[in-house]
């Protein structure tokens, strides 16, 4: 993944991320309400060596001191030391878990140590530290002495006497507040990535070329108007979904140009991802250009182009396939569009053996005759056969990939049951592109060409809303 990949990943999952924060950093908050309070007193011992007579002497006391105080620091939580304090001050311990509260440490090249107390009471605390210190000295002064008539060498003195200490050291709401801040991200930010390498549904184009190595045709965006003004092309002529559908008029004539397929079968991997608004939007669009079209009800199990364009059909291509009726008669005009429609008349109990039939390959034959495109709009692939079998009879098959609908794994899937029979796959189209979010690919007709963000987007429909742009 290169830092763009995590940038999308950070704008589609933002909820999560933020979500994981919010709880890491409530779970730090909780944890420092509930941790008992810990204070901590100091005092510090220096250590000094009878003086000598001449610099040689002083030198040599200096290095015997330093040697002596790494010692000292380690003495300090021996029962010799601890045993006296806990006397003196009444503690219900014992030495080691007295031990357990003080930490000592000797700053370098020096001789001083320094003593740490750390304990619930901010006051037994610093009483704890002022009596280890005053017995720490006391003790060097018994053990360094080395006869009851030669006084010690070693004097150690309090220089710093304990104070009560004024706050807590833990629980530290600040520190624990923003470790909280920093996993919860790093815990989001995984946990979206996690998300995003298991949702291997389709969301935009990207995704279609990571899923096929197939051309993509065109993109057409999302529309919440979709279901109740299905046919844009007429609806809205000057809109980015109608430009759409007319780039995908120019790039479905250049497909191909050795052998340019006069039939074409627009199926999809699942129900839902907008075949049927695909290929009466496009069979207007081509017929807005000049080009004969013939668009085919081919869907014999659940039909829904004739509703989408507001026709009866009684009778149509079942009807045809069984020598019911002739094909001139069952052909519709729509309106003055120009396309001619050839719905799906009766359902068959047997629609694949009817569409795989000989029969509907001199249909689609005797129609290619008379139209410069035919175009069949078929069920998904995965649930039943159909679309895969007519593909055995026609130029070509536009396979329709629905953002949000449909899966990668699907989506490969439709396209290999299709070449699996020797169809010809044209491309890809990748229908219900997100407008908003991180799947957003917006595109618009203006200034350089060049796909738009979802925010210049909807500065640039505003202006032209109050007539600054044309």
């Amino acid at each position: 993944m290169d830092l763009h990949d995590y940038y999308r990943v950070v704008r589609k999952r933002w909820r999560t991320i933020a979500a994981c924060t919010l709880l890491l950093v409530a779970l730090a908050a909780l944890m420092t309400l509930s941790s008992p309070k810990t204070y901590q007193a100091r005092t510090q011992l220096f250590v000094s060596t009878s003086g000598g007579s001449d610099s040689t002497q002083l030198l040599q006391g200096n290095v015997f001191t330093q040697q002596r105080v790494k010692s000292y620091a380690d003495l300090i939580n021996t029962p010799t030391v601890l045993n006296p304090v806990i006397k003196q001050l009444g503690l219900d311990m014992s030495p080691d878990a007295l031990g357990g509260k003080i930490t000592s440490n000797v700053p370098l090249d020096t001789v001083l140590i320094d003593v740490l107390v750390t304990d619930r009471d901010p006051e037994r605390a610093a009483r704890i530290a002022d009596a280890v210190g005053k017995q720490f000295s006391t003790t060097v002064g018994e053990l360094e002495r080395v006869s009851d008539s030669a006084p010690s060498p070693v004097k150690v003195s309090v220089v710093r006497p304990a104070a009560v200490p004024g706050g807590p050291i833990s629980p530290n709401p600040t520190r624990n507040i923003g470790l909280g801040v920093v996993l919860g991200l790093l815990v989001g930010l995984g946990a979206a990535l996690l998300r995003d390498t298991f949702d291997t549904s389709v969301k935009s184009e990207r995704d279609v070329k990571d899923a096929t190595d197939e051309t993509v045709l065109g993109g057409i965006a999302f529309s919440n108007d979709g279901a109740k003004q299905p046919l844009i092309i007429q609806s809205d002529p000057h809109g980015p979904r109608a430009e759409a559908f007319r780039s995908l008029r120019t790039n479905l004539q250049f497909v191909d140009v050795a052998n340019h397929p006069r039939s074409i079968v627009f199926t999809s991997s699942l129900p839902g991802e907008g075949k049927t608004t695909t290929t009466a939007n496009l069979a207007i669009s081509m017929a807005a250009a000049g080009a004969r079209v013939c668009v085919i009800e081919g869907d014999l199990r659940r039909p829904r182009l004739l509703q989408y364009m507001g026709m009866e059909g009684s009778v149509g291509l079942t009807n045809v396939l069984i020598g019911q009726a002739d094909l001139e008669d069952v052909i519709q005009p729509f309106g003055d569009t120009g396309v001619q429609v050839l719905g799906a008349g009766q359902i068959p109990p047997n629609p694949s053996e009817l569409l795989g039939s000989e029969t509907m390959a001199r249909v689609l034959r005797q129609l290619e005759q008379m139209f410069d495109y035919v175009i069949i709009d078929a069920p998904p692939v995965l649930p039943v056969t159909d679309a895969t079998v007519l593909s055995t009879i026609t130029g070509g098959v536009v396979v329709v990939a629905g953002c949000g609908v449909v899966a990668k794994e699907q989506l490969s899937r439709t396209i290999a049951s299709i070449k699996g029979v020797n169809g010809n796959v044209l491309g890809v189209v990748v229908n219900r592109i997100p407008t908003r979010g991180a799947n957003a690919e917006t595109y618009y007709y203006g200034e350089g060409y060049a796909p738009l963000s979802p925010d210049r987007s909807r500065r640039e429909r505003s202006r032209d809303r109050q007539g600054v742009r044309v």
